[in-house]
């Protein structure tokens, strides 16, 4: 059985630029230790949050460039360090503060034969603040007669705080309602267009191929393997931590059975408990958890020093990596393989640690069953949740907001929205004491 070796990344950018040469470095901390020559992985995917300011972020186009040309750099240098080979950007797309970055590996880029994407926001009045953007393609199989693996990679944000668990459910349940890809694909044409990273980011957003009403589909669709990465934001406590609770915070170099070794706030998180009751992320799997929380951080912290937690919050895992496994209606076909799944150390620019994994899902085409009526309960035949029928308006309605809001933010948060407004300003009274001048001659 063939695999295609996938490497996923969740970051929350803290709405600044990454340090180039520090990401690099510790990009790949998660592929497996044991195996010194393991392959480059096929597709590299970055899951981001709050990857810009507000402004820049609802804004969008250009605004984010330099945001992503950053990790395109620190992607560049990572494998240059590592393998003999390099990375096509194939996905570069954004909701919002939220992103979604898809890399495939320079010679496997002909397997890419299409790509869909869609978005959503579930922030305040259904704008990016929160929310999603996805991607769907596929790629071809080595199989007889050809085939098709379709793979969707979802990056998301949702609500903060320890007591918002039920409305991180109520998110997930929009995300799942309302992120459709429906309007446009990438076609294989599309994609064999461009010569660089650049030219084929601009031919992904902008050539496509219209497929109509016909084809709206969501997350949950019979034929895909699904991955799901980022901020979740789910915490180890329905509370706030009180005056003295920062004493059990976790400590470095603890036996597991002491109170303050990270696995017993591991007992308490709450995505765990919601998944295990069916309350969100229904079907979808996890990698053992080894590692200690990814927030929130207040500095920068390595090796034996101490965890230097924020007192206010509970250290949590807010940043996680989940996946839909192999159909139970494939007999023969092996499961998905988790290699490593990680975190990675802090980064000075964020209260967040990176989160990694590196897995392996076998290379052939899943095909829908003849007889569905058995499975009715598995998640790709029956979504927990059904298309939102207003799910276009909505989005176009809060697109709007996000434009106006940004437009505001530009002008009232940015040096050069107050360098535009105060110039817009002094020609303005310009033209009035012009105009002036020539009404009183």
């Amino acid at each position: 059985m063939e695999y295609l070796n996938l490497y996923m990344l969740t970051f929350n950018c803290a709405r600044t630029p990454i340090d180039v040469d520090q990401f690099a470095v510790h990009l790949f901390d998660a592929l497996p230790k044991s195996a010194n020559n393991f392959e480059p992985p096929e597709l590299i995917v970055l899951y981001l949050q709050e990857i810009a300011p507000i402004a820049y972020a609802f804004l969008g186009g250009s605004y984010l460039t330099p945001y992503f040309n950053r990790f395109d750099r620190a992607v560049g240098q990572a494998v240059a360090k590592r393998w003999d080979t390099n990375y096509v950007n194939v996905v570069t797309e954004n909701n919002g503060m939220t992103g979604l970055l898809v890399y495939a590996r320079s010679d496997v880029t002909d397997k890419v034969s299409w790509i869909d994407t869609a978005q959503v926001g579930v922030g305040f009045l259904d704008m990016g603040n929160k929310g999603a953007v996805g991607a769907r393609l596929g790629y071809m199989t080595n199989e007889l007669g050809g085939g098709t693996m379709d793979m969707t990679f979802i990056a998301a944000h949702l609500a903060p705080m320890e007591y918002a668990f039920e409305q991180r459910n109520g998110d997930w349940r929009s995300i799942v309602e309302r992120l459709v890809f429906a309007r446009q694909r990438t076609s294989r044409k599309s994609i064999d267009a461009g010569n660089n990273s650049e030219e084929r980011r601009a031919l992904l957003r902008d050539s496509t191929e219209y497929t109509g009403r016909d084809d709206q589909l969501g997350m949950f669709v019979p034929t895909t393997y699904l991955f799901v990465g980022g901020d979740l934001n789910y915490r180890t406590s329905n509370a706030g931590p009180k005056e003295n609770d920062h004493i059990r915070f976790p400590r470095p170099n603890t036996d597991p059975t002491s109170p303050t070794h990270y696995s017993q706030l591991l007992k308490e998180d709450q995505l765990i408990r919601e998944m295990k009751k069916s309350r969100c992320f229904q079907g979808l799997s996890e990698a053992p958890i080894d590692f200690p929380p990814t927030y929130k951080y207040t500095s920068p912290s390595a090796g034996n020093e101490e965890w230097k937690w924020a007192s206010r919050r509970w250290p949590s895992w807010c940043d996680r990596i989940l996946y839909l496994d192999t159909p139970s209606w494939m007999p023969g076909l092996p499961g998905v393989k988790p290699h490593v799944y990680d975190a990675l150390p802090v980064f000075s620019s964020s209260d967040h640690r990176p989160v990694a994994l590196s897995i392996s899902i076998p290379l052939k085409s899943i095909q829908v069953p003849d007889d569905d009526g058995e499975l009715a309960d598995d998640v790709r035949l029956a979504a927990p949740f059904q298309i939102d029928p207003d799910w276009e308006r909505k989005r176009n309605a809060a697109r709007t907001r996000e434009v106006i809001v940004g437009i505001v933010a530009y002008l009232g948060m940015t040096w050069e929205g107050n360098g535009l407004l105060i110039a817009t300003t002094i020609g303005i009274l310009g033209a009035w004491f012009v105009l002036q001048s020539f009404l009183t001659v």
